[in-house]
């Protein structure tokens, strides 16, 4: 064996023995940092962890206020809502009312925002459809929860009436379907978790990344990383328009007295 064929026989065999190593040395594949943070549970299921913001527990209506701009029904109210945000400085208290720990909805009232706003974040929200008999479809205890003032996930008795998949409870309005129907019966209070991660735009407010959404509804999944084609929108089809980082979460006023409690979010 010549000197060159040797020297390249040897350096396949340091090389073999070095990805050997990698391959059965546990430490070459550990990561110490970053040091996760530490977050407490709650002790009983639904309640908020420690790193939660609060921003429904039954008492107060502190961190909601009245809705100056609300959302739109069609894309030309989107982008016309959009044009103005930020440009607002004068709010009304929520007119809602607190009722035995639960937020109702006053008809008539309009929606209600929080004060703060938010992106990419983890939602926990309780609501219930209370008992209306003579009502059906989407007029059986209608309202919403728009996520960043414009991803509206459904909220209406789908136990026992019928309507448009994509506008029953647990529909990315006019967008998705839920993969199954969850629903309780009205009276009957029900559970959202949901994970949502805002869209992102470049600076000439073209979307780079789409929303997207997973939620579960009564701890059974009906959204899997959907990804939103834009604004949850009534009429037309919907495509983004540019907006903040972080925007309000809404509640809708449809007109019917559904009723809502636990709310908390984490920010993600």
């Amino acid at each position: 064996m010549n000197r060159s064929i040797f020297l390249f026989a040897l350096c396949l065999a340091m090389v073999s023995c070095v990805s050997a190593q990698k391959i059965t040395d546990p430490k070459v594949t550990e990561v110490w940092e970053p040091v996760p943070e530490k977050v407490t549970p709650a002790i009983y299921p639904n309640m908020p962890p420690s790193d939660a913001i609060i921003l429904f527990d039954g008492t107060d209506l502190s961190q909601w206020r009245k809705s100056a701009l609300g959302y739109g029904g069609k894309m030309e109210d989107v982008e016309a809502i959009a044009a103005k945000y930020g440009t607002v400085t004068d709010y009304e208290e929520a007119g809602w009312e607190i009722v035995d720990g639960a937020l109702v909805v006053k008809p008539g009232a309009g929606p209600i925002e929080t004060k703060q706003g938010f992106g990419n974040v983890q939602l926990h929200i309780e609501w219930l459809a209370p008992v209306d008999p003579g009502k059906e479809g989407q007029g059986y205890s209608n309202s919403g929860v728009f996520l960043m003032s414009n991803y509206e996930i459904q909220v209406l008795n789908s136990y026992d009436t019928e309507t448009y998949p994509n506008g029953q409870a647990g529909a990315m309005y006019k967008q998705s379907i839920p993969m199954v129907n969850a629903s309780r019966p009205p009276g009957e209070w029900q559970t959202y978790d949901i994970v949502f991660m805002a869209p992102e735009f470049d600076k000439n407010g073209k979307v780079t990344k789409p929303a997207s959404i997973t939620a579960f509804h009564n701890g059974v999944l009906i959204q899997n990383h959907f990804e939103l084609k834009g604004p949850c929108i009534y009429i037309g089809e919907p495509y983004y328009v540019a907006h903040p980082d972080k925007l309000p979460l809404i509640l809708q006023d449809h007109g019917n007295k559904v009723r809502f409690r636990n709310i908390w979010v984490r920010e993600l």
